[in-house]
């Protein structure tokens, strides 16, 4: 059955995290995967709400145990998705979400196929992710340089998602997500 899996990604600072929450607070059934991570807590982040935060070694030992339905290194840290809370989910019927990066949109789409559906969340212009990213006040120049030059790329792969959603209006990109999801619902 497809799309039981419901993979978003796009750029750092395209608003992935903003628009999941506004979509979840209107479609039930739903489960927001908590990926884990190597990096630093950011701000007012929780450990187990946004992220997972993990020692190195402790995230290198889930790797090794085959702990994660996928994983990469974004900007030297590293993320991953844990399997046991998306089988969880789907044992239990519900639409799973992933909020993930493109390297690890491509490692599920090698492993998942058609088996998820593939979201990709765009900016409305380079300088509106620009003043985004500056605007978190967590990164340096240099660092925001380097996610501009990776959201550069991670454009190039917007071919390969099924749907592809602009969000330049919060409202209005909500709107559109919670659309492609009961679009792909009816699907299931």
């Amino acid at each position: 059955e497809k799309a039981k899996i419901l993979v978003i990604s796009g750029p750092s600072g395209v608003g992935k995290g903003t628009l999941v929450a506004e979509m979840r607070k209107r479609v039930p059934n739903t489960f927001l995967s908590v990926s884990a991570t190597t990096r630093n807590e950011r701000g007012q982040e929780n450990c187990g709400s946004e992220y997972d935060f993990l020692k190195r070694e402790d995230f290198e030992d889930q790797i090794e145990k085959d702990k994660f339905l996928e994983w990469a290194n974004i900007y030297g840290d590293l993320y991953g998705t844990p399997k046991e809370p998306i089988e969880k989910a789907l044992a239990e019927k519900k639409l799973a979400i992933l909020e993930i990066d493109v390297q690890g949109a491509e490692q599920l789409r090698k492993s998942l196929g058609q088996n998820a559906a593939y979201v990709f969340i765009a900016p409305p212009s380079m300088d509106a992710l620009k003043e985004r990213l500056t605007g978190r006040k967590t990164e340096s120049d240099k660092s925001i340089e380097i996610r501009l030059k990776v959201a550069r790329d991670e454009l190039k792969h917007i071919d390969k998602y099924d749907y592809i959603l602009l969000n330049d209006d919060l409202e209005k990109a909500t709107q559109n997500l919670c659309e492609i999801i009961s679009k792909i619902k009816k699907e299931v």
